[in-house]
C-alpha cells in the first residue's frame, strides 16, 4: 500500500483505519517517520526564520552559539529530529493506551499492538492540525487539547470497526 493511500484513508475512512491494525510494523514506522520529518522541517524552518528563540536570554548559550558558528544549524536540525521522534512515538503510545480503553468500553477485540498501529496511522489529522496551529502561532495551551481530542475521535471511529468480543456461553447442566 502506498503512503498516499494510507494518508487519504487515514483522513476519512475509519473502516480502513481499523484494518490498518494488520499492517506490518515496518510500514507503520515508515509512515510515522514521514510525519517526524515533516514536523522537524517545520520546526527547523521556524528556527531559521527566527520564530523560535532557541537560547532564550541565557548569555552563556548565546556565546556558545557564536563559538560553534555554522555548526549550530546541523546540530539544531539533529536535536529537533530527535525530539520530534521521541515526542511522536510517546504520543502514539499514550493514545494507544487510550485506544485500548476504548476497545474495552466498546467491547471489541484487540491487543495493544493492534491499537498502537491504528493510533499511529490515525495521528495524521491531529499532527497536521497541530502543525497548522503551530505555524499560525496559536498558543500551545490550545494546541495539544485540540489535537488530542481529534486523535481520540479518530481512534473511537476506528475502534467501532474492530471485531466484537465473543459472547460468553452459558453451560447448563
Amino acid at each position: 500500500m502506498k503512503y498516499s493511500q494510507l494518508f487519504i484513508a487515514s483522513i476519512h475512512e475509519p473502516k480502513k483505519l481499523a484494518a490498518f491494525r494488520l499492517l506490518p510494523i515496518g510500514k507503520v514506522f515508515q509512515y510515522v517517520f514521514l510525519f517526524v520529518i515533516l514536523s522537524t522541517l517545520v520546526s527547523f524552518l521556524r528556527f531559521l526564520k527566527g520564530d523560535i528563540d532557541l537560547f532564550g536570554t541565557s548569555q552563556e548559550l548565546v556565546e556558545y552559539a557564536e563559538t560553534v558558528g555554522s555548526l549550530l544549524y546541523p546540530m539544531a536540525f539533529v536535536l529537533q529530529l530527535v525530539i520530534s521522534t521521541f515526542y511522536l512515538f510517546i504520543r502514539i503510545s499514550f493514545f494507544g493506551l487510550i485506544g485500548l480503553g476504548l476497545l474495552k468500553l466498546l467491547k471489541r477485540r484487540g491487543e495493544y499492538r493492534h491499537i498502537w498501529r491504528t493510533s499511529a496511522i490515525s495521528i495524521t489529522v491531529p499532527i497536521l492540525v497541530s502543525l497548522i496551529l503551530d505555524v499560525a502561532h496559536v498558543e500551545n495551551s490550545f494546541n495539544f487539547p485540540i489535537s488530542a481530542a481529534l486523535h481520540i475521535v479518530y481512534l473511537h471511529l476506528a475502534a467501532k470497526y474492530y471485531p466484537k468480543q465473543p459472547s460468553a456461553k452459558i453451560i447448563r447442566a
